[in-house]
């Protein structure tokens, strides 16, 4: 079966009820785990951004807090699986200052990180790419949003 085209379902969209609508939405949300979470955040967490990200925060924290230290490789993979809930978790947010306060947080966390990031190149490597997919976000955003970020991006840089 071939998808048709987002034209296509906007038109085919207005033509249905308030209630055919929230039951197509609430059927969509019970085949994928990620329809749910965008449709979560959708009702209830769009209208308040900063709680959002303090919930994501929160989240990365647990995370860190289960990482298997025994091995790099280990550390390494740990840290690629919370970057993934990171990206899931701004893709739904679609603002841009919510995408750099995460990855920044995410930065301050690996930077903190028991044991250091610094015995290791690959785990520094993939701190150093971090901060430089931090950098060309940063230069999209506003101007005062620019200089607080980048700020925070010295601290971030410096040993």
């Amino acid at each position: 079966m071939k998808a048709v085209s987002i034209k296509e379902l906007k038109e085919e969209l207005t033509n249905n009820t308030p209630k055919e609508l929230r039951d197509l939405c609430l059927r969509l949300a019970r085949f994928k785990k990620e329809n749910k979470e965008l449709l979560t955040y959708l009702l209830f967490d769009s209208s308040d951004e900063v709680l959002y990200i303090e919930s994501v925060k929160k989240e990365v924290d647990e995370q860190f807090e289960l990482i298997n230290r025994k091995s790099h490789y280990l550390i390494k993979k740990s840290f690629r699986k919370i970057l993934r809930c990171i990206r899931k978790y701004a893709r739904y947010s679609q603002k841009k200052e919510t995408e750099v306060e995460l990855l920044v947080y995410f930065c301050t966390k690996l930077k903190k990180f028991t044991p250091s990031i610094k015995k290791n190149s690959g785990l520094q490597n993939f701190y150093n790419k971090q901060i430089e997919t931090i950098r060309k976000k940063v230069t999209l955003l506003h101007e005062d949003l620019q200089f607080d970020y980048g700020i925070e991006l010295n601290e971030l840089t410096s040993d």
